[in-house]
């Protein structure tokens, strides 16, 4: 076995039970994993300098794919309804058999760690089948001084085989892909899919299980300060406006994605930023763009033209999921160190489609762990085949898929954390307004950029409020720059009658979401929910 780069001979790759390897390659940068990806046609050099792959079949999560081990650790800590288990008898059979499979290959090492917080981070080594892996998770995580490469153990390790096909009969698992959790070990098998994101999303599962028990808040939210050290969090599913909206020139962004929050304020998981590019424009996200257009970004899924090598991000044949990873330091106003104070202001992004809810409301502690467990956004019609109107979507804590725990241990630890630093709250409604949507427009971005300043500078701490009568949210009465009619979602419908009616079918649509959590919350919390809700119910 021939080992290349550099690396700490004292936790070798023996030490995870790798043997009889072919060449292993440590800690490579980017150049040099250009080199091996394009060399071993695992990837195309791009116009601009990026580095573009495919991922096959998967390209996307397999979330019914994933599995956690069920044992002394996690018998009582893992929210089992919304995780699937696996026996430890399983886990290590598949180990076993993914130790075997390794035997003979090429494998790539990157020593990296998860949590910019030195007193939280998760030393994490990812051990990869493919170079194009080994440099977008290089990307995506935090690099240690080449220096201290030398010294670095791993606490958490991940090894990803897209060669591996696993035996459902065999590994207790569904198909020939699985990626397997054990947090007792703190390793993790991924195998049967090429799909970069499910190294990422490995690291962020193990961190919101351990985190918690350290009273550290793990989010799936993107960050940003201003000058003045006012940090805002936003939170939101896809297509909510979170990425545009916390990129914010006069602010700095702390990261796009995956955060904590402990003892000393917010930090970042990542170094790097992963972003959906289809139909991506210079135009509307220019930081992104322009990340496409440089070394070290890593495409995936993305149409090239054959003899330009120009991407075509319009082009959505292979996946409307296509993306590309690039590092932090790409976005002009980036903040490096990835960590800033506690915050002042959260906000929690939803694009109602049904066109009901207010573009800004403040809302109480209470209020925001209800939002927060029902993670409500919606998909309009036209998006996937079959859906002819508004669909609500619900994602509790905005990342269900990545929640080993209760939500409710989450949404517990936010709403302390809230009332401890006396954080402003905010629901902003990016979706439809004047009806749902096919009926009303899409809500303004430069009156919803203009609500968010005032929020988020200070300019709504003396405003005056009304209470929304149909779901109990605060609504400012008058914001300089934004039509007050827009401010009240009722008076922008034509037709008074329909939206009560449209707005009391989206409560009831809240209210049944929200059963699951109603045994694990308090009556404070229970009685958050939309007051459309006990007048439907009437």
């Amino acid at each position: 076995m021939a080992q290349h780069g550099i690396w700490n001979a004292q936790a070798g790759l023996d030490t995870a039970g790798l043997t009889e390897l072919k060449d292993v390659y440590w800690n490579l940068t980017a150049p040099t994993l250009y080199e091996h990806a394009i060399g071993r046609k695992e990837a195309q050099l791009v116009a601009g300098g990026a580095l573009k792959a495919d991922t096959g079949k998967h390209t996307g999560r397999s979330p019914k794919d994933k599995f956690i081990v069920r044992d002394v650790t996690t018998e009582n800590a893992v929210w089992w309804d919304g995780n699937s288990a696996m026996t430890p008898e399983a886990f290590d059979a598949l180990h076993a058999d993914f130790l075997e499979h390794a035997k003979g290959l090429d494998l790539f090492v990157q020593d990296l760690h998860g949590g910019a917080d030195p007193r939280y981070r998760l030393p994490t080594r990812v051990i990869t089948e493919k170079a194009w892996h080994s440099l977008f998770i290089r990307t995506m995580l935090l690099h240690p001084e080449r220096d201290a490469l030398t010294r670095f153990v791993p606490e958490m390790t991940i090894i990803d085989l897209p060669s591996f096909q696993a035996d459902p009969a065999r590994h207790g698992c569904r198909c020939e892909t699985v990626i397997a959790c054990d947090f007792t070990r703190k390793i993790v098998l991924i195998g049967g899919t090429h799909y970069a994101g499910e190294m990422k999303k490995s690291v962020f599962s193990m961190l919101n299980f351990l985190l918690p028990a350290d009273h550290v808040m793990p989010m799936h939210c993107s960050a940003n300060v201003d000058e003045d050290g006012r940090v805002a969090l936003f939170f939101g599913l896809s297509g909510t406006g979170k990425t545009t909206l916390s990129a914010d020139p006069e602010r700095r962004l702390i990261g796009d994605d995956e955060h904590g929050w402990g003892a000393d304020g917010i930090f970042n998981f990542e170094g790097g930023c992963y972003a959906k590019t289809i139909n991506l424009s210079e135009e509307a996200e220019p930081d992104i763009y322009a990340a496409t257009q440089r070394f070290g970004t890593v495409l995936e899924n993305v149409a090239l033209d054959p003899d330009t090598r120009v991407p075509d991000f319009r082009d959505s044949s292979r996946t409307q999921n296509t993306r590309c990873a690039y590092p932090i330091d790409t976005i002009p106003n980036a903040l490096l160190s990835g960590r800033a104070g506690h915050p002042t202001n959260i906000v929690m992004l939803t694009a109602d489609a049904f066109g009901v809810l207010p573009p800004l409301a403040k809302l109480t502690g209470d209020q925001a762990m209800y939002h927060f467990l029902s993670g409500y956004t919606a998909k309009v019609a036209g998006t996937e085949v079959g859906v002819t109107e508004p669909t609500a979507t619900f994602s509790t804590c905005f990342g269900a898929p990545f929640m080993p725990r209760h939500p409710s241990v989450y949404g517990d630890l936010l709403r302390t954390l809230i009332a401890e630093h006396d954080v402003d709250c905010w629901l902003v409604n990016t979706g439809w307004t004047g009806g749902a949507y096919g009926t009303g427009q899409r809500m303004p971005i430069k009156d919803t950029r203009a609500l968010l300043h005032a929020a988020l500078q200070g300019d709504l701490k003396d405003a005056d409020f009304e209470r929304d009568p149909h779901f109990g949210l605060m609504v400012p009465t008058d914001v300089p720059g934004v039509d007050a009619t827009l401010l009240q979602p009722r008076e922008t419908w034509a037709d008074k009658d329909a939206y009560d009616a449209q707005a009391a079918k989206l409560a009831l649509m809240f209210a049944a979401n929200f059963e699951a959590f109603e045994p694990h919350v308090g009556q404070s919390v229970r009685d958050a929910a939309p007051a459309f809700h006990q007048q439907a119910a009437e």
